[in-house]
């Protein structure tokens, strides 16, 4: 097949048949500019999954009327914003990006009163606000707003879909992106299309995965694994109102919906392209593993599921140039680079980084570390990480068991050691997490915890211990500092930056108190704002760690946004010769380095100096305490957690 030939036949077909007259003339030669520029790719991806359907071009005219609305639809301010992000394609690595990740309620409470929140936010250096899902949603258990009810219209208790764009036009003019969640795996069972569904409307039962009987679903699950088998068994959820098994990955009110018809690719472009008129400048890409189902695999990360994201991403070209997309792909790290590309995924969360610095806290050791970075670290210069310590999630030890075999280590054991650790089983841990997901069948779990009660700030506290308090903040700033520094985009999780301890209170509500992840879902209030704006009034033990936190991150990032190197620039994973030290180069286009050195012990460590064979033996600036460092030292020492950042011009 030509597809270059085909495509442009199929076009000037569709063209001809599309109505653009409620476009202004400038709209519709944009409009047919970006089309003839980008829709070959769309077709492509979209024949390839759908070809073989007989109405798959009745589908595709209707798509493009669907990106017609879009850019109809798009707010002058935005399109200007378009422009910009073409001519300034890499804005994303630049080294200003700073992030930070909240739930609405938990920060606001409302999306007015997060307007009140943006001196704050400009204080510590945030410039990329992600808002976790805020879209109407079931009452009671809602998976923490990603059972949507609703696209276009935000959960009540939060606000409106109009306050939500003034914020967003807001943010925009104070140097902040925002970020909004894309779940597009599945909807809630009370979206209106499962409603249809339930009514009986076969149109709309298509758009789900719905089964007579249990035949197919038993031939899925013997490769299928179980996502939350701590709530239910299995992949699928019997419907008494419609007596059909319907395809539910993660919980019973979240209904998979089936990629295989177009309509229903359809129809969730048009739901992406509203989040984006609503002014964000990316999409996070939730459960992006799943969207594509295929009998005898796991169905995660199937073939298709890259395709389809890949023609997601063309009608953004065509529609909204500047929303780029987030990966949210907690799988094997050798799947993670693969939803990571131009043309797909722009950003992407490391969530190999994440784990692997919780395990180098609490083995004290790094090699585990610096092997699975060098291998799994590269990626194109193109695209970002999304670097972050922790989220709104559990923690899964989602490590490379092959690279973990090379140097020894058994996977299920390091695994088992790794959850007993965190949640303060294993003696002498200085942790306090609360195992989630536990696998009654092989006692396997993840674990969830704030950053501050992961890191030992809650016992520390409780003993009422100075020196344990100091040790559990040095902890947060190492995490914290690899992230600002290591290459790609910082992002922190609300609640965080204030080292705010583990909320049990979670145990007393029905709609939440099975599931754990809410010990780190943690409210931040106007009292905790306002005393990390105004330290002097820190009076407790707990009240001074948060400003230390606060003001250690702060320091940080301002050193971040002033040099160019945490930027555009190359990052080498070295050996560090100590198997308590974390090592790795910054390599500017110019020539300008950074060598960064961490140490993962609460002991003094020692650092042979042919480490400093990677910045020519010059001498060097540590950017984090203004100190020199001689280029020619035998050996360089570091104090418990401490992290240098030597700077050569």
């Amino acid at each position: 097949m030509n597809y270059a030939a085909d495509s442009n036949v199929c076009l000037n077909r569709i063209l001809a048949s599309t109505d653009l007259s409620d476009l202004s003339k400038k709209d519709a030669a944009l409009f047919k500019r970006r089309l003839k520029a980008h829709f070959p790719t769309l077709f492509q991806k979209y024949t390839h999954v759908y070809g073989h359907q007989y109405d798959c071009y009745f589908h595709l005219q209707q798509l493009v009327g669907i990106l017609k609305d879009g850019i109809k639809n798009r707010k002058p301010a935005l399109k200007a914003l378009d422009v910009s992000r073409l001519e300034n394609p890499l804005w994303y690595r630049d080294e200003s990006q700073v992030g930070m990740a909240a739930y609405v309620d938990l920060m606001g409470p409302t999306l007015k009163d997060l307007h009140d929140r943006i001196p704050y936010y400009k204080a510590l250096g945030i410039t990329y606000l992600h808002l976790m899902p805020l879209y109407d949603a079931p009452k009671g258990d809602s998976d923490g707003g990603y059972a949507v009810s609703d696209y276009r219209k935000v959960n009540p208790a939060l606000g409106t879909i109009k306050e939500l764009e003034k914020l967003a036009t807001a943010l925009q003019k104070e140097g902040i992106n925002l970020v909004l969640d894309f779940v597009f795996n599945h909807t809630s069972d009370e979206h209106l299309w499962a409603k249809a569904a339930l009514a009986g409307d076969e149109q709309y039962q298509n758009y789900y995965y719905l089964f007579d009987d249990r035949t197919l679903p038993d031939q899925y699950e013997q490769t299928l694994r179980e996502i939350f088998p701590q709530v239910r068994r299995g992949s699928f959820t019997y419907n008494e109102t419609m007596e059909k098994w319907v395809w539910t990955t993660f919980n019973s009110f979240q209904w998979d919906l089936n990629y295989s018809n177009p309509e229903v690719f359809n129809a969730i472009t048009a739901e992406m392209l509203f989040l984006a008129n609503i002014g964000c400048a990316a999409l996070r890409l939730d459960a992006l593993a799943f969207i594509w189902k295929e009998l005898g695999t796991n169905c995660e990360n199937q073939d298709k599921a890259h395709v389809l994201i890949q023609a997601f991403n063309s009608c953004l070209q065509i529609a909204a140039p500047a929303v780029v997309f987030k990966s949210e792909a907690i799988v094997h790290p050798d799947e993670v680079v693969k939803y990571i590309d131009k043309d797909e995924c722009q950003l992407s969360y490391n969530p190999l980084l994440m784990a692997l610095l919780w395990n180098s806290l609490a083995t004290r050791k790094t090699r585990l570390l610096t092997r699975s970075m060098k291998k799994s670290f590269p990626i194109s210069d193109e695209c970002t990480w999304v670097n972050y310590v922790r989220c709104h999630d559990d923690i899964g030890w989602t490590f490379d068991d092959a690279v973990a075999q090379e140097l020894g280590i058994n996977s299920f054991d390091h695994r088992y050691f790794l959850n007993q650790f965190y949640t303060g089983r294993f003696s002498g841990s200085f942790a306090n997490g609360v195992p989630f997901a536990e696998n009654p069948s092989n006692g396997d779990c993840r674990v969830c915890g704030s950053l501050a009660s992961l890191c030992g700030l809650e016992d520390a506290l409780k003993n009422n211990n100075k020196a344990s308090i100091d040790e559990a903040v040095k902890r947060m700033l190492l995490l914290y500092g690899i992230t600002f520094s290591v290459g790609g985009i910082p992002l922190l999780y609300s609640s965080d930056e204030i080292a705010k301890l583990n909320d049990y209170s979670y145990r007393n509500d029905d709609a939440k108190k099975h599931d754990d992840r809410w010990v780190n879902r943690i409210a931040v209030t106007q009292s905790d704002t306002a005393l990390a704006l105004a330290p002097e009034r820190a009076k407790t033990l707990q009240e001074k760690a948060s400003i230390d936190v606060f003001q250690g991150l702060q320091h940080m990032l301002n050193i971040r946004k002033s040099n160019s190197i945490f930027g555009h620039a190359k990052t080498h994973i070295l050996e560090s010769g100590n198997q308590h030290c974390f090592a790795f180069l910054r390599e500017g286009q110019q020539g300008e380095k950074l060598l960064v050195l961490c140490n993962f012990s609460e002991h003094q460590q020692q650092v042979n100096g042919a480490i400093l064979n990677a910045v020519h033996h010059q001498d060097c600036d540590d950017l984090l305490t203004s100190s020199q460092v001689n280029g020619k030292s035998a050996s360089i020492s570091l104090a418990p957690y401490q992290q240098m950042w030597l700077h050569v011009k």
